[in-house]
């Protein structure tokens, strides 16, 4: 099972003395905790995409190639590409370029965001979003697992023995997670392929991660992939630790209560109690994040938030070791003791070669479907 964080990459006044960091100041920070991430154990770093503020990250693949020149083991991945906004061929060019820098460590998420002006800003209908979501994800496949590729769609102008470059390394393109919080359709799209689903978990109660989750597994078994308890899950959540659960709460709440996000709403014991945020000690982070299980059954992907809100950096990097030292090293253990019989692995480089040698095939391995 894989550890890892993600960011949103939001510029945030710190509550507790008023400073917003610059641009310049998060970027480099986001860069230290990657960095970090890998130091203390973790096994992957994902960043988001937006392109308005209060959030830095237009350019998440510029990001990761920086991190693949720095980093050995961390595996490199988006908590959000958008599939809805971006040219399916610039994906297909940009992340099989990162496949070669980083030797292979890069998967990436897809989804279509959360702002809805984005759409305009890159010439698309946001009524059209699930439309865009499926269409621009059928040429993406097709660039990757084609090599000369004839194709015309609604949204962009038709390609005529068209080849993206550099090709997947290896010829096995990045493995690909469809992330949604609330679009079944998003499910339905990742059982098809056969494609990882990840649920963001961080605002929704329990029962919506289950009922999302227990559909994508339903569909997934369903397109031929296998027994759903094999479909592959990833989830993310958000912490706060102290080694005394007393001092998290007191330490986080001013960053809860004025977050952009759920800040001026319901109260932090109220969020806590019900959605999947944890606030206190390691121990109550390993037990809560072990009882995700409970309800999405084994899954392969654990990403935490812990750097939003205005934390500073010293924080942040705080929370990195007590992730590393006390929290993953006990989930590894236990996740795995609790694991059936015969539930993959999240998939890397390496084992999606393995998979396509062992299946004798010459591309990828991903089935080709032509989506209505």
């Amino acid at each position: 099972m894989q550890f890892g964080v993600f960011t949103v990459s939001d510029v945030t006044p710190d509550p507790t003395t008023g400073r917003t960091p610059t641009e310049a100041q998060r970027i480099q920070d986001v860069l230290t905790i990657a960095k970090h991430a890998e130091q203390v154990g973790l096994d992957v770093f994902a960043i988001g995409e937006h392109h308005n503020p209060p959030f830095f990250s237009s350019s998440p693949t510029t990001t990761l190639g920086y991190l693949a020149g720095v980093t050995e083991t961390l595996q490199l991945s988006t908590s959000t590409t958008l599939i809805t906004t971006n040219d399916p061929v610039k994906i297909a060019e940009d992340f099989a370029m990162l496949q070669h820098v980083a030797g292979g460590r890069v998967d990436l998420m897809l989804g279509r965001g959360n702002t809805g002006p984005v759409y305009p800003w890159f010439g698309q209908d946001i009524r059209q979003g699930l439309n865009l979501a499926v269409e621009n994800y059928a040429l993406l496949r097709k660039l990757w697992d084609t090599e000369v590729v004839d194709w015309e769609g609604h949204f962009r102008t038709p390609l005529q023995g068209f080849t993206s470059t550099p090709r997947p390394l290896d010829g096995v393109a990045p493995f690909v997670w469809h992330g949604s919080i609330r679009s079944p359709e998003i499910a339905e799209q990742a059982a098809y392929y056969g494609d990882g689903f990840f649920h963001n978990h961080i605002f929704w109660p329990a029962s919506h991660t289950k009922r999302m989750v227990e559909f994508y597994r339903t569909r997934w078994e369903h397109h031929g992939h296998g027994p759903a308890d094999r479909a592959i899950v990833g989830l993310g959540g958000q912490v706060f630790m102290r080694r005394n659960s007393q001092d998290a709460v007191r330490e986080f709440r001013p960053y809860f209560d004025n977050a952009p996000v759920y800040g001026h709403g319901p109260s932090l014991e109220d969020f806590t109690r019900e959605t999947p945020l944890t606030v206190g000690s390691p121990q109550q982070v390993i037990e809560r994040t072990l009882g995700f299980r409970d309800y999405v059954g084994d899954y392969q992907r654990q990403l935490f938030l812990i750097d939003h809100a205005g934390l500073p950096l010293k924080t942040v990097l705080e929370q990195l070791d007590l992730l590393g030292e006390e929290v993953v090293p006990v989930l590894r253990r236990e996740f795995a003791a609790l694991r059936a019989p015969g539930v993959p692995d999240a998939p890397t480089h390496a084992s999606l070669v393995a998979a396509r040698d062992a299946a004798g095939t010459g591309s990828t391995g991903t089935q080709e479907k032509e989506v209505a």
